[in-house]
């Protein structure tokens, strides 16, 4: 699972540019937004934007919730 906490996003953009079928920006906020899957994720894309995230919004947990 990805979880995504807006309020520590700062709106950079690596994450939309690393995964862009998983991630895009509010047009008015700049924030993170997550995308729902319409197909197979990229998991080696979302690794590298959750990498990319120089603030720390984007994290990765089973469905149990262990990160």
């Amino acid at each position: 699972m990805i979880d995504v906490d807006p309020g520590v996003c700062v709106g950079a953009g690596q994450c939309v540019q690393a995964a862009p079928a998983s991630f895009d920006q509010d047009e008015e906020t700049g924030l993170v937004v997550l995308l729902e899957a319409a197909g197979r994720v990229d998991e080696a894309a979302v690794l590298d934007a959750v990498a990319l995230c120089p603030s720390g919004a984007l994290r990765l947990s089973d469905r149990a919730g262990r990160r």
